[in-house]
């Protein structure tokens, strides 16, 4: 994968200029778009005729592994571009890897934009299933390995991907066809990753659609933190269960160990480094998180889980404090879109949280995700 020598700036600065005179115009020319906030993982520069869009390496930040060249589908292309991969926008015709891009396109409004996804199973987006269902869309099979002659014959202007560290699309790459490596996944604040909704917003000319929805995400993700602010009292939270001999918990400076303190909880592992996932044995996690007061997991079953199921998968779960006092909550993705909306939603997330954490502060609120595990 190709990456190009950059300053990296944590500001995102679009330059405009005067239009007299000149053809085209640039990509997104609204003045909204002047900054980003809080994600650090792409930036953002404006000149007349064209949009350079840069995706920050996230694995070694002094390099970008991306440059996006964003240029006005209906204008020729302009000369003396920079180094990078040309994407005339709005994009007309998409193929999408995962869900949760999905998600980003939808909340623009561009669902119809695409033809193609890998791996739909796990889509909870209706028009998704709708759209294979009446041929309108291609099921490519496994993002891992695509089909590449369907990805061919829907005539694919743009692929939008999620990167990892040293991968390669394989024939995918051989295309020709950009592909955007949406680093959103990333980010280590909630709001950083909610934020890439502006970034997405450029590939449909739609940044000051895109602007005013993450405004609208943050102010309701600050009200909702300023609330629990003052609270004096944080109960312990304890996060997700044993696969394996391994429990993975979110490192302490991870995107989850930040939501567990904006909503007002004492996350145990907090002092873990990282912003990753950390692995632990079962009975480093019981040493150290038996008395956690709340018990958060996440699963994937047709069916709930209940206290039943749970010590039927693994007996011992039964000594933690949070089994026992029935304080066990948990989010079933196959039947909430937990992995669509939490990502461009954090603010839903940290309700569901600060109302399991101090439900005294939220009387009226209905949990969205998590649900208390009956027995």
């Amino acid at each position: 994968m190709k990456k190009y020598p950059s300053i990296i700036t944590l500001f995102l600065s679009i330059l405009l200029f005067s239009c007299g005179g000149k053809q085209g115009k640039t990509v997104g020319e609204v003045t909204s778009l002047d900054s980003i906030r809080y994600a650090t993982g792409f930036t953002v520069s404006a000149f007349d005729n064209y949009t350079v869009a840069e995706i920050i390496n996230p694995w070694d930040t002094a390099t970008i592994l991306q440059r996006y060249i964003l240029v006005d589908r209906n204008q020729p292309v302009p000369a003396g571009l920079p180094e990078g991969r040309i994407v005339r926008v709005p994009v007309q015709n998409l193929a999408v890897y995962s869900a949760v891009h999905i998600a980003f396109i939808d909340l623009l409004g561009e669902i119809d934009r695409v033809i193609g996804v890998c791996e739909p199973q796990y889509m909870n987006t209706p028009a998704i299933h709708e759209g294979i269902t009446n041929g309108r869309i291609a099921d490519l099979g496994e993002s891992v390995s695509p089909n590449v002659e369907r990805i061919v014959d829907i005539n694919t202007e743009v692929i939008i991907t999620s990167p990892f560290q040293n991968m390669s699309y394989g024939a995918v790459e051989k295309l020709g066809i950009p592909i955007i490596e949406g680093a959103d996944y990333m980010e280590n604040s909630p709001l950083g990753r909610a934020e890439w909704i502006r970034f997405y917003g450029l590939l449909f000319d739609k940044v000051e659609l895109a602007d005013s929805l993450f405004k609208e995400t943050e102010s309701r993700y600050v009200a909702l933190k300023e609330k629990v602010a003052d609270i004096k009292t944080k109960p312990t939270v304890l996060p997700e269960k044993r696969y394996g001999a391994t429990w993975f918990v979110p490192a302490g400076e991870s995107y989850m160990a930040q939501l567990y303190a904006d909503a007002g909880g004492d996350y145990i592992f907090k002092d873990t480094e990282g912003a990753g996932s950390v692995p632990m044995s079962f009975e480093a996690i019981l040493d150290q998180a038996i008395h956690a007061d709340f018990w958060l997991i996440k699963y994937h079953d047709a069916k709930d889980l209940t206290y039943a199921g749970l010590r039927g998968e693994y007996t011992p779960y039964e000594n933690f404090d949070a089994f026992k006092k029935r304080s066990v909550y948990a989010s079933n993705s196959a039947k909430v879109p937990y992995y669509e909306e939490t990502p461009l939603h954090p603010d839903y997330l940290l309700a569901d949280l600060a109302r399991i954490f101090h439900p005294e502060l939220f009387p009226e609120y209905t949990l969205r995700y998590f649900h208390a595990l009956e027995d």
